[in-house]
């Protein structure tokens, strides 16, 4: 996968429990590529060759990411150009009054 900036908005599959409970596995994250970024943000971002879905953090004058569930850690971030879109709805399949909007 490479750079999504320009791209249109797209769906994933949560794996995992790293962001549980808010996001439990086998649901449906949609993502905006071009979405806004602040302190709180859901996000998908590329990190040392990974990809992770995690919540944004102000971390002093930087920022973080941070796995809801905290049997994980939290990962530094260079800079903001590591982010590669932001969470706009989440959905359990076969569920649909199971969604969640983010923004």
């Amino acid at each position: 996968m490479s750079r999504c900036e320009g791209a249109e908005v797209f769906a994933l599959q949560v794996l995992g429990q790293s962001m549980a409970p808010e996001f439990e596995e086998g649901e449906v994250i949609v993502i905006e590529p071009d979405g806004a970024l602040h302190d709180g943000s859901f996000v998908l971002a590329q990190l040392d060759g990974q990809w992770l879905f995690r919540q944004l953090r102000r971390a002093g004058t930087g920022w973080q990411l941070q796995a809801l569930n905290p049997a994980f850690a939290a990962r530094p971030l260079p800079d903001l150009g590591a982010v590669r879109g932001v969470v706009i709805q989440k959905a359990r399949p076969g569920r649909r009054r199971a969604a969640k909007r983010y923004v």
